[in-house]
């Protein structure tokens, strides 16, 4: 009876401890050796790294930040919990999707994407670019996966700066964390939030935007209704601001930044509506 009830606790506490995270980084033309840290002079390797850039998933989700100019955050969605992008490489097939499997249902174009960090001059958003060097690393410890991007001298103010975006997936958590650093120590205003298409809903609170509706059709089998929110401390920020595809927010002249960011799908059992995920973020 003792070597059952401690055979118990072991069994409960493997699956507390269980990560289920998962970080991905690979050569398009290679899908076997997976990398930790690739680099760019030219600083887009979008073509050449397999889903475009450095991705991370947990549970619910899987983000990547794209390799190039954009460097900005898109969301593969899930219909199920669990990890897939090993197999599933980003790009599952009409058939798998049709099983259960997740898919690329977010269109970022020519924004931030969700959470995706550029900086702020004063008058208009600078994207990280160009760069003397573009670096990603990918990394877990014992309960998440992060991915980092470094966009090295990108031209700010007449100086150049070197920016880290990371974000952090964490196992059990659906919210992920994105924190922006500015390396060279100079106080820089970023820019981050979240992007939209037409006839979207959006529901703003004190310290959240989120959206909800259906993204222009890609390369998914289905077109999907599809939830995003960021959430962040409104003393950071000195200006809100909507261009027509994204909602910005403009912070103070600082070194760091941190949000959070959440992704949902119509697809999936818990937060398939836009009142649900806003009940979640605000729980």
């Amino acid at each position: 009876m003792k070597l059952s009830f401690i055979t118990a606790l072991l069994f409960c506490f493997a699956g507390f401890a269980q990560n289920n995270t998962d970080t991905s980084l690979y050569m398009k033309a290679e899908k076997i050796t997976y990398l930790t840290d690739i680099g760019s002079e030219s600083g887009d390797l979008y073509q050449t790294i397999g889903h475009h850039g450095p991705a991370v998933e947990n549970e619910w989700m899987a983000l990547r930040i794209y390799f190039s100019d954009k460097v900005a955050i898109d969301v593969y969605s899930k219909a199920k919990p669990g990890l897939e992008l090993k197999a599933a490489h980003w790009y599952p097939t009409p058939e798998q999707q049709k099983q259960g499997w997740g898919a690329d249902y977010y269109k970022v174009a020519n924004t931030v994407g969700l959470g995706g960090v550029k900086l702020w001059d004063g008058e208009k958003v600078v994207p990280l670019n160009p760069v003397t060097n573009r670096l990603a690393h990918v990394g877990k410890t014992a309960n998440t996966s992060y991915m980092e991007m470094i966009s090295r001298g990108v031209p700010y103010k007449g100086k150049k700066v070197d920016i880290l975006v990371r974000v952090t997936v964490f196992s059990g958590k659906r919210e992920a964390k994105v924190e922006a650093v500015s390396l060279t120590g100079e106080k820089v205003q970023f820019a981050t939030g979240v992007n939209y298409f037409k006839d979207f809903e959006t529901k703003k609170g004190a310290n959240y935007i989120a959206v909800w509706g259906k993204h222009p059709e890609d390369v998914a089998a289905e077109v999907v209704g599809i939830g995003a929110a960021i959430m962040y401390n409104p003393k950071d920020y000195v200006k809100n601001t909507d261009d027509g595809t994204q909602y910005l927010l403009i912070s103070k002249p600082t070194t760091t930044l941190e949000t959070k960011i959440i992704s949902s799908s119509a697809r999936e059992q818990e937060l398939n509506t836009l009142d649900k995920l806003e009940a979640y973020i605000k729980k």
